[in-house]
């Protein structure tokens, strides 16, 4: 491992940095571009080819863009080629299951969906993987060339320092040949939109739809029960649990390039500028924290009595133990961590489901909560999150051998648990599934029910209490799947649930994303606002409902009271028939008024996106710009030390004229 390792890092080393995105997806944009795209176009080949020229030639073929990687790919896994010399290909070595997923994905990127006969074997693991029908049947090409690439490379690492001279050699020459470049640049502008690569969020069109993102670099290892956390455009994955062992290595996915790397974090030993090698753990927390990531409680070699907090700083890539005052929490597994203002609310399992604790994280202090009402039944693995800055909501969870769907709430201020009343479809039973809240709508994603995974990806929207089913997946994908995490991002004024790993029979490393539409199913029954009177009857009233009649009586007489105080003052001597008409009248104006100004805000906001959204695409456009000037700099140099090598070279020709012209008359007189 520590050779790969080692070997990993040469090749980052030697390797120049190349943009690896296919030309092709550049099509959607360049269709209507002008000719001088074709001379930028041309010029990014050749510096390509350049730049492969100078490369390691163990590690070019990591240079090359799609499909020459494809292509090498391919030749060096040994099909498309002679069947004679299959037996000492590369995919010769494969297993079968990674031989059969290459041919399907060669023949999809070739000539489209697989329709060959089946296998003449009598391998049952063959057969099985040929009969899963798990295989897609339509995809566009250059995806099928992507995931080939990632297959290979996920079976065989190295192939890149593998792919012998013979095949390295041909596609290295075409990139930099001016009659290919002429031609690709043609097909590029005759590419519709629907054959081009899709890069990262722009590729997801759909909204409410899980879509697997490609990315670059190095893939962690797969895992469930890990953290994940978003601080500055990336995601960080920190830990988990793959094939029994936990694991210590942090990983970021940077979501502007999409591109993976770990980083080689160190904890620092209390008391002393030494460092030490992070203890692997599983089933904790990561919370951002300014610009620090925090890891609350899990499972570690290192075991503890109480929950530990630890702090990482990306900046020294180092791991701190944080030491903290008052009572801490009894360490366990299964534990929610909820961001609340300044303060962590952590709610573990319990005999009575009242072990509720604060850290509050300005001054590193633990307090528990004496909550009353009806706690939850003890459960373990379910989600929470705050509403107004002061419900804490707990949704499913699962005990030995329960799962359950219920949701409960906990009055921070009043400290009391309830049971609000919910609408909308009912949610189905789980454990071990994410969440995450985005504005006054929490998303509940995977999670298990000790049979099967959960496939619908649930929406709750807190101000009005509705449950609704975003999506569905099907089979036994990732996003149905416990142990995954979930977080957002938001990309062009729009926001995006980014899920990482999970376990459902099998481990995964993938990224789901989805593009949240913030639609709910059910109308809404009350008025948005911070905290309303409303809102709190919801959340605490004991059965759940929205309005009792002495409440609801109560505020109308006080409204009514005082609307006719104040016509009283404006209409003297008026009658209580004639204050009656006014009151209705008054009540359907403000009714009016409140719709008027909800859908003001909607344009409001509607506005607000769409400005951010021209904001940020003159900010692309002017770094697109700058990339163009500042990579046409080095040409116009190179161009300028050109012509003055042809300059030299013609002064230094001059005198070879005379010297040709003697050479001639010497032979002419010897032949006279």
């Amino acid at each position: 491992m520590e050779r790969e390792r080692e070997s990993e890092r040469d090749y980052c080393r030697g390797t120049p940095s190349i943009n690896t995105s296919s030309p092709s997806s550049s099509s959607s944009s360049s269709s209507s571009s002008p000719p001088s795209l074709s001379l930028s176009l041309s010029l990014s080949l050749s510096r390509i080819g350049e730049r492969a020229r100078m490369a390691p030639r163990s590690a070019i073929a990591a240079t090359f863009p799609y499909p020459e990687r494809f292509q090498a790919a391919a030749a060096y896994a040994g099909i498309g080629r002679d069947p004679n010399s299959a037996s000492t290909a590369a995919i010769a070595r494969l297993p079968d299951d990674a031989r059969l997923k290459l041919q399907w994905l060669y023949h999809q990127a070739k000539f489209g969906p697989y329709a060959a006969q089946k296998p003449n074997t009598r391998k049952p693991a063959e057969e099985s993987e040929w009969t899963s029908g798990d295989q897609p049947e339509k995809m566009l090409s250059a995806e099928a060339m992507r995931l080939f690439v990632e297959v290979l490379e996920a079976n065989d690492p190295e192939w890149y320092f593998k792919v012998p001279e013979s095949i390295i050699k041909p596609l290295l020459d075409a990139l930099v040949n001016p009659e290919t470049i002429a031609a690709q640049n043609e097909n590029l502008l005759e590419t519709k939109d629907e054959d081009a690569i899709k890069e990262g969020f722009d590729s997801v069109k759909i909204f409410d739809t899980w879509t697997v993102l490609s990315t670059s670099g190095r893939k962690p290892k797969p895992r469930y029960k890990h953290g994940a956390t978003i601080l500055q455009d990336k995601m960080y994955i920190f830990g988990g649990c793959y094939s029994g062992r936990y694991l210590s290595n942090l990983q970021v996915l940077d979501l502007k390039s999409l591109t993976w790397s770990e980083i080689e974090a160190k904890t620092q030993s209390p008391g002393s500028a030494t460092t030490v090698p992070v203890a692997p753990c599983a089933g904790h927390s990561l919370i951002t924290w300014g610009r620090k990531i925090l890891s609350i409680g899990g499972h570690s070699k290192d075991y503890s009595d109480t929950v530990t907090v630890k702090e990482f700083d990306p900046q020294t890539c180092t791991w701190a133990n944080i030491k903290t005052c008052g009572k801490p929490p009894i360490s366990r597994s299964g534990q929610s961590v909820t961001l609340i203002g300044t303060t962590l609310v952590i709610c573990k399992e319990n005999p009575s489901m009242n072990d509720v604790h604060i850290l509050d994280l300005e001054t590193m202090t633990w307090d528990e909560i004496n909550t009353i009402g009806t706690p939850p039944f003890p459960r373990s693995d379910h989600t929470a999150a705050c509403h107004c800055e002061r419900y804490l909501l707990i949704f499913g969870g699962g005990s030995r051998s329960t799962c359950f769907n219920d949701l409960h709430v906990l009055d921070l201020e009043t400290r009391k648990w309830s049971i609000p009343k919910q609408v909308g479809i009912t949610p189905s039973p789980r454990t071990g599934h994410a969440g995450v809240r985005i504005g006054e709508y929490w998303f509940i994603v995977g999670g298990g029910n000790n049979n099967d995974g959960v496939s619908e990806t649930l929406c709750f929207d807190m101000s009005n209490l509705a449950w609704s089913v975003v999506t569905t997946v099907q089979g036994r994908m990732p996003l149905a799947s416990e142990g995954l995490s979930i977080v957002f991002t938001t990309y062009k004024g729009k926001e995006f649930l980014v899920s990482f790993g999970g376990y459902s029979g099998n481990y995964s490393n993938e990224v789901h994303v989805l593009k949240a539409s913030y639609k709910s199913d059910i109308p809404p029954p009350i008025t948005n606002g911070i905290i309303s009177s409303t809102a709190l009857t919801m959340y605490n009233s004991p059965n759940g409902s929205i309005l009792n009649s002495e409440i609801k009586h109560d505020q109308d007489r006080k409204v009514e009271q005082t609307t006719t105080d104040k016509v009283h003052l404006s209409i003297p001597n008026i009658t209580q028939k004639e204050s009656s008409g006014v009151i209705g009248a008054v009540k359907t104006d403000i009714d009016g008024l409140k719709v008027a100004l909800k859908t003001e805000q909607l344009l409001t906001r509607q506005l607000q996106q769409a400005l951010a959204l021209t904001h940020r695409t003159i900010a692309n456009l002017t770094e697109e710009l700058k990339v163009v000037v500042d990579g046409l700099a080095p040409e116009r140099s190179r161009l300028f030390e050109l012509e003055a090598n042809v300059a030299e070279l013609q002064q230094k020709l001059q005198p070879m004229e005379g010297f040709q012209k003697a050479v001639e008359f010497l032979r002419q007189k010897k032949a006279a």
